[in-house]
C-alpha cells in the first residue's frame, strides 16, 4: 500500500512537471481562466448600461418635458435625437442609431390632468429582442413611476388601487453577472480539466512514451490516478482563480462556505476527470483527443443551464442533462455562493455527481486496460 502510494506520487509529480515545466504553458493554465472570467464579466451580460433613444413630442407640455426629463436624468438613457415628424422614425430605426423611439400623444397632459390612459408609444428595433424587451422594460419602471408621482403632486390618487413592490431575493441589482460569473467556476474549470486528462494518455501514445511506463512497476489503476489527480489540482488552481476575480474584482458578496464549495468542486472535478479518462482511452493522438473533448463540451454547456433555464428545454433535453456534470457543477456553486446552501440542500447534486464518477471512473479504467492488451 506504502510503496503503491509512493508510485502515485512519483506519476502525480512527472505529470505536474510535463505542464508546468514549460513557461508558455503555465501562463495558459492561468492567465485563460481570468481572461475569460473578465470578459464574460463585462460582455456576456443581458443588462443594458446605454439605451440611445430618439423624442418625437407632439404636446410640448409640461408633462411631456418633465416625463423625457426622467429619461434624460437616467443613467440608462441616452438621448440621440428630437425628431418633429413622424417619417423621421424609420430613418433612425433602421440606421441602428436608436435602440427606441418615444412618441408622446399630443394630448398626454391633458388627459393626465383628466385621470385618462395618456399615451406614450415604445417604437424598439426588435431585431435583437432580448435586448429590445429589457429596454421596454427600463421603459415601464420610468413611466410607472412617473405617473404615480405626477398624479400625486396634482392632487389625484397616487396609484390605481394596486401597489406593486418589487424585491429581488440573491440578487437586488439583477445583475447578470452575478449569474454569469459563479457559472463560471465550474464552466472554464470543466473545459480545462477534461481537456487536461483527455490529453494525457493520449500525449504518452503519441510521444512513444506509454510503453517505457508499462513496463514500469505501476498498475493500470495506478497510472489512471496519477493521471487524473494532477488534472483536478490544476482544476481546483483555476477554480480558486475565478473564486477570487469573482470577489475581489466584480465584488459579488459569497453568502456561503469555502468547505461546502470546494467538496462539491471535488466531486465535481472527479466527474470531470472521468468523462477525460474515457476520451483519453479512445483517442489515439492528442489531435483526437482535442476533437473529442470540443465535440463533448458545447452539449455540455447548452444543456447545463449557463445559457437557459432547464426547465424550458423540451422534455428529451431535460433528460439528458441528468448525465451533465456541468449542470450539478452551476447548481452548487448558484447555491453556495449566492444562498449560502449547506449540504443538506446539496445532496441531490453532489449525489448526482458521485454517481457519474462511479460510472465514468470504472469505465475508464476497463478502457484503459483493455486497450493496452
Amino acid at each position: 500500500m506504502i510503496q503503491s502510494l509512493f508510485r502515485i506520487i512519483a506519476l502525480i509529480r512527472k505529470e505536474l512537471l510535463a505542464m508546468l515545466k514549460d513557461p508558455k504553458s503555465r501562463i495558459v493554465l492561468v492567465v485563460p481562466p481570468i481572461m475569460q472570467c473578465l470578459v464574460f464579466g463585462y460582455a456576456a451580460s443581458y443588462d443594458l448600461n446605454d439605451v440611445p433613444y430618439a423624442l418625437l413630442d407632439h404636446d410640448h407640455s409640461a408633462a411631456s418635458i418633465a416625463l423625457a426629463a426622467r429619461f434624460d436624468g437616467s443613467a440608462t438613457f441616452t438621448r440621440v435625437a428630437t425628431l418633429q415628424r413622424t417619417g423621421d422614425i424609420a430613418g433612425y430605426i433602421n440606421n441602428r442609431r436608436v435602440l427606441l423611439v418615444l412618441v408622446i400623444d399630443q394630448d398626454f397632459e391633458k388627459n393626465l390632468m383628466a385621470g385618462k390612459p395618456a399615451q406614450l408609444q415604445v417604437i424598439a428595433d426588435g431585431r435583437n429582442s432580448n435586448t429590445a424587451g429589457t429596454a421596454q422594460g427600463y421603459v415601464s419602471a420610468i413611466v410607472t413611476d412617473f405617473t404615480h408621482r405626477w398624479r400625486a403632486e396634482n392632487g389625484q390618487a397616487a396609484n390605481t388601487g394596486i401597489t406593486v413592490t418589487t424585491r429581488a431575493w440573491y440578487n437586488p441589482s439583477l445583475e447578470t453577472r452575478w449569474n454569469m460569473i459563479p457559472s463560471l467556476i465550474g464552466t472554464i474549470t470543466m473545459m480545462m480539466t477534461m481537456m487536461l486528462t483527455a490529453m494525457s494518455v493520449a500525449r504518452e501514445r503519441e510521444a512513444g512514451t506509454l510503453d517505457q511506463l508499462l513496463v514500469t512497476p505501476f498498475r493500470p489503476s495506478e497510472i489512471m490516478v496519477g493521471k487524473a489527480l494532477p488534472s483536478m489540482m490544476v482544476g481546483t488552481t483555476q477554480a480558486t482563480l475565478i473564486l477570487l476575480v469573482a470577489q475581489l474584482w466584480f465584488q459579488i458578496p459569497f453568502a456561503g462556505s469555502y468547505l461546502i464549495l470546494y467538496m462539491g468542486l471535488i466531486l465535481f472535478l472527479a466527474a470531470a476527470v472521468g468523462i477525460g479518462l474515457f476520451l483519453s482511452s479512445l483517442a489515439a493522438n492528442m489531435q483526437q483527443a482535442m476533437i473529442f473533448s470540443f465535440v463533448l463540451l458545447m452539449p455540455f454547456m447548452l444543456l447545463s443551464g449557463l445559457t437557459a433555464p432547464i426547465g424550458n428545454m423540451p422534455d428529451i433535453l431535460q433528460y439528458f442533462t441528468l448525465i451533465n456534470p456541468l449542470r450539478y457543477a452551476i447548481s452548487i456553486t448558484h447555491q453556495v455562493y449566492l444562498e449560502g446552501a449547506g449540504i443538506r440542500q446539496l445532496l441531490p447534486e453532489m449525489l448526482a455527481l458521485i454517481g457519474i464518477s462511479v460510472v465514468t471512473l470504472p469505465v475508464s479504467s476497463w478502457l484503459f486496460r483493455h486497450r493496452l492488451v
